[in-house]
């Protein structure tokens, strides 16, 4: 089998966090979420991305899906 570069999904939820000065203790309150689930995603550690995370995440931090999800084309080969 080939191994096929698709590129890859970029989460920017720690970046958004700086830029909003909002600690990751904070944002599990508001999210109701674990604080390791979140570094997680802070860290683009995650395999699955959950639909009701990203709603979760976009609603308390007031963002779009746009801004918190970045998809990186693969690099081309020359």
């Amino acid at each position: 089998m080939i191994d096929v570069d698709y590129g890859h999904i970029h989460l920017k939820l720690a970046d958004i966090m700086k830029e909003q000065n909002i600690s990751i203790n904070k944002l599990a309150c508001r999210a109701e979420m674990q604080r390791t689930q979140l570094k997680a995603y802070m860290k683009n550690e995650i395999q699955r991305l959950d639909i009701a995370v990203l709603s979760r995440l976009c609603y308390v931090l007031e963002c779009s899906l746009e801004d918190l999800v970045e998809y990186i084309p693969p690099k081309k080969e020359s």
